[in-house]
């Protein structure tokens, strides 16, 4: 990956989960606690409560609904965001991410999280992190009623949250979303191979990417000494 012009730059819009925050909570918590909970609310075994909740799976990725903890509460009858606070001891930071944080607001950068994650699940990981206090603001996808895989997403944010789309950086864990922005013209994108500690890198040649933060630290220090 080239290093990144800083000096090109005002605004980084920072994905939350998978990007700054480890994903192995998200994908724990749906993949084997809800199936668990959802086997006992049932009265079925594990794999059949996975199989019947990953048929629900089907039409929903990238629609608001896959997002929203109030839909799944209707669905599976479960209290989602109580199930969410058993698991919470996994949620936590990805590497080097408040370091990178605190180097863009030396930089002068503003700092703003776009999420697809719905405001319950915002809440309850600024709660176990404080991830808010290394950011100039959070915006949930729920706040517009547009995932930010719709181009209307980015028309509410830059309403909302003006930006000039050829000086902001994007990173993002999802490839659907960076290609979202894309489209829509946002001109600095940027991928993250690892979203999950416990799982392997993913392998895309579609967008410059990182694995960890320590790989942006040091172009962005280099840009900060080029001000002094």
């Amino acid at each position: 990956m080239r290093p990144i012009d800083w000096q090109q730059i005002d605004t980084v819009l920072l994905d939350m989960d998978g990007t700054l925050l480890d994903l192995h909570f998200d994908n724990y918590f749906w993949l084997e606690h809800l199936p668990e909970q959802y086997a006992r609310h049932k009265g079925l075994n594990k794999a059949d409560a996975l199989a019947e909740l990953s048929s629900s799976f089907v039409g929903l990725r990238g629609t608001l609904n896959w997002y929203c903890l109030d839909f799944w509460s209707e669905l599976t009858g479960l209290p989602i965001v109580e199930l969410k606070k058993d698991v919470a001891d996994k949620i936590g930071f990805r590497p080097y991410v408040r370091e990178f944080l605190n180097t863009l607001a030396q930089l002068g950068k503003r700092r703003v999280i776009v999420t697809n994650a719905h405001r319950d699940s915002v809440d309850l990981k600024l709660q176990h992190t404080g991830l808010d206090q290394y950011v100039d603001r959070i915006i949930s996808s729920h706040d517009y009623r547009e995932p930010k895989e719709q181009q209307a997403f980015w028309n509410h944010l830059l309403q909302d949250e003006p930006f000039d789309r050829q000086r902001t950086l994007l990173i993002d864990d999802s490839l659907a979303v960076l290609e979202s922005a894309q489209r829509w013209g946002i001109h600095y994108l940027l991928a993250i191979h690892h979203p999950d500690s416990e799982r392997e890198p993913i392998s895309q040649d579609q967008f410059p990417g990182i694995h960890h933060f320590d790989e942006l630290i040091f172009d962005s220090q280099d840009a900060a000494d080029r001000d002094d």
